[in-house]
């Protein structure tokens, strides 16, 4: 069974930092794009960074020069480096990757429980 299992959330006050990980398990034959994704109490989940399987990356505009993405292909794994946090950062952060399952299958998107950051001012 494929899982994204993500950890590192918490409890940090404004301007700390936090570092998310998630590490993708199971019968995996490829890992496309991870990205990283938020979503507050009432909004809905949009992107804040994504990266490509050779490195590229994207920020939403909101995390740009504060957020880091990074990934260890080895390890199956995702990173978001979060700095500079602020209270409006809160909300759950969900890990993203576009997986191949098997040789010839369709890159399908699977999703992590979750996991939640706040920040107090």
């Amino acid at each position: 069974q494929v899982q994204l299992v993500e950890s590192g959330g918490g409890l940090v006050q404004a301007g700390g930092s936090l570092r998310l990980s998630c590490a993708a398990s199971g019968s995996i034959f490829s890992i496309n794009a991870m990205g990283w994704y938020r979503q507050a109490p009432g909004k809905q989940r949009e992107l804040d960074a994504r990266i490509t399987s050779d490195g590229s990356t994207n920020y939403a505009d909101s995390v740009k020069g504060r957020f880091t993405i990074s990934r260890d292909n080895g390890k199956n794994t995702v990173y978001l480096q979060m700095n500079s946090l602020k209270p409006e950062d809160t909300a759950v952060y969900y890990c993203n990757a576009d997986l191949v399952l098997y040789y010839r299958d369709h890159i399908k998107p699977y999703w992590g429980q979750g996991t939640q950051v706040t920040v107090s001012s």
